[in-house]
């Protein structure tokens, strides 16, 4: 063994441990809290309840945008095809193909009219008659 040369061994560098920032978050928090359990279940509470509600909010508002953009296509395509049927059938109503529903509308023409007519009858009537009561009141007007 003596006439093996001497072989230098692998030194290891000697380090300090690195703490991590979690690490470090969580002694200040010890030192902190302290042996009080009461505050340590506050704040899991906090953290846990916090996680799960920022988890719901992104699922809300992802849902309600999707939905808007959906149910709004689906809006505008039924009003579209809503005015597209009325306009359909005023065409019909004024070139007389009679569409359904024309007789009712004419029934109405004709009350709105035979009403109009008596009322204006009726304003003629007794319209006279208050203007000669009028008169009646003040002679010398």
């Amino acid at each position: 063994m003596a006439d093996r040369a001497p072989t230098q061994r692998a030194t290891r560098p000697t380090t300090t441990p690195t703490t991590h920032s979690g690490s470090t978050f969580l002694r200040k928090l010890q030192l902190h809290i302290g042996s009080n359990s009461s505050q340590l279940v506050g704040l899991l509470t906090l953290i846990i309840s916090g996680s799960v509600l920022l988890l719901l909010t992104g699922i809300t508002v992802t849902g309600s945008s999707s939905s808007l953009l959906l149910l709004g296509s689906y809006l505008f395509c039924g009003f579209g095809l809503a005015v597209v049927a009325g306009l359909s059938w005023v065409y019909k109503y004024f070139r007389g193909l009679n569409p359904p529903g024309s007789d009712q509308v004419d029934y109405a023409r004709n009350r709105i009219y035979d009403t109009a007519s008596h009322v204006k009858d009726y304003a003629r009537e007794y319209g006279g008659y208050l203007q000669s009561k009028v008169k009646d009141a003040a002679p010398g007007a």
